[in-house]
């Protein structure tokens, strides 16, 4: 028998998967569900990088782009035992710091967050219900966002609001918990001495957050109650004055359906640009709003390294992660380039080859990127899951 573990991130019209050995960290196969309807498309390919053909079938919901993938994966690897299946869930709540096996009073549980997380949390469990569907009896493992950041302290926890909102979960939450948790430990694996220092971390890509952590724990977050604060992204706004909800509502009759279209999908770089939420198109176009766009990406950048250096009293170590903080040349050097003031200084040639540590030799502050690694952080959490409930069950 192929024994494995299964990953899965369901997004609204996305399924991404990857097939891990039981036992391991280089994937067997990975791929994606890409436009789940009715032009959905499933790629994958195996550890070599060669495409496995799909087997045909109905992936006009997430149900059946589950068992389109099941049915493929079973005809590549015809023994396949699956051990445990992890997913990606965007909110864990206040509760869950670490993953979680999921039965159905956990999903309910994990349903009744969907109004903190709308465009996400539905899709999340979506998933989840279609892996038990196929998969019963195989051990369901959520892996939280929201955990990673769960040991804020109140200051950075909490808004000014009365406190009763506080305690029926209007909070700060932080988000990109996944990516946080794999690129800490591996900083924490490559250069222990840095990891125990004050370290932020900038996971840039179509949805962006910094997080400032000591000695490897969250200490601050720029997404807070949602994932649309902090960061301006591809297409979500990040920071807003609060007032400017209260004008739309008040002054341009928005309703909350119209103002979340906006902020969630029609703002960020897409908005500002009028051309792409694509930081590689933005950059190649050479128009004024593109590089308005961009300038205010890097500007906003610049800030949230600042006050999450401020958060942490100081910074010894600046990293990189996400498709754009992990691939952009062009947007790691114009973060860097106003920050010396805070020992940062890069080495454009180490910058251009992408080198894993960029900053120049005198620098007081080590700049790095890490290629973060979801997937991976999934699989691992849904093992231990899986091991723990065999044990308690021995």
């Amino acid at each position: 028998m192929t024994e494995a573990v299964l990953t899965l991130n369901a997004g609204s019209s996305s399924l991404k998967v990857a097939l891990f050995p039981a036992s391991g960290d280089q994937p067997m196969v990975t791929g994606l569900v890409d436009s789940i309807g009715p032009n959905a498309a499933l790629k994958l390919k195996n550890e070599r990088g060669e495409a496995i053909a799909p087997v045909p079938g109905d992936m006009s919901t997430h149900a059946g782009a589950m068992q389109t993938v099941v049915a493929s994966l079973r005809r590549a690897y015809p023994d396949l035992d699956l051990v445990a299946i992890g997913h990606r869930v965007v909110h864990g709540g206040d509760r869950h710091t670490a993953p979680a096996l999921v039965d159905a009073a956990e999903l309910q549980a994990l349903d009744a967050l969907s109004p903190f997380a709308p465009l996400h949390q539905p899709h999340n469990l979506a998933g989840i219900r279609a892996a038990m569907e196929s998969f019963p009896g195989v051990p369901q493992v959520a892996c939280f966002d929201t955990a990673f950041h769960r040991n804020h302290p109140w200051v950075n926890d909490t808004f000014a609001l009365p406190r009763s909102f506080y305690d029926e979960g209007v909070r700060r939450y932080g988000f990109h918990g996944l990516s946080y948790d794999y690129v800490s430990g591996e900083l924490a694996r490559t250069a222990p001495q840095l990891a125990e220092g004050r370290v932020v971390i900038a996971h840039l890509g179509n949805g962006a957050s910094m997080c400032a952590l000591q000695d490897g724990r969250s200490m601050a977050s720029t997404m807070g109650f949602s994932a649309l604060d902090g960061l301006p992204m591809g297409t979500r706004s990040g920071q807003l004055d609060p007032g400017v909800l209260l004008y739309l509502m008040d002054q341009r009759g928005m309703s909350a359906a119209e103002i979340s279209d906006l902020l969630y999908k029609k703002s960020g770089l897409l908005g500002l640009s009028g051309l792409s939420n694509d930081m590689r198109k933005l950059e190649a176009a050479g128009t004024p709003d593109a590089a308005q766009a961009i300038d205010y990406f890097v500007f906003r950048a610049q800030r949230e390294v600042g006050a999450m250096a401020a958060a942490l009293g100081g910074i010894d170590a600046l990293v990189f992660c996400g498709g754009i903080g992990e691939n952009s040349r062009l947007i790691r050097a114009r973060i860097c380039e106003r920050l010396d003031w805070m020992g940062i200084e890069i080495d454009h040639q180490r910058n251009a080859a992408n080198d894993r540590v960029i900053s120049s030799e005198m620098a007081r502050t080590t700049v790095m990127i890490i290629p973060t690694n979801e997937e991976l952080v999934i699989a691992r959490a849904a093992r231990k899951a899986a091991d723990l409930n065999k044990s308690n069950q021995l």
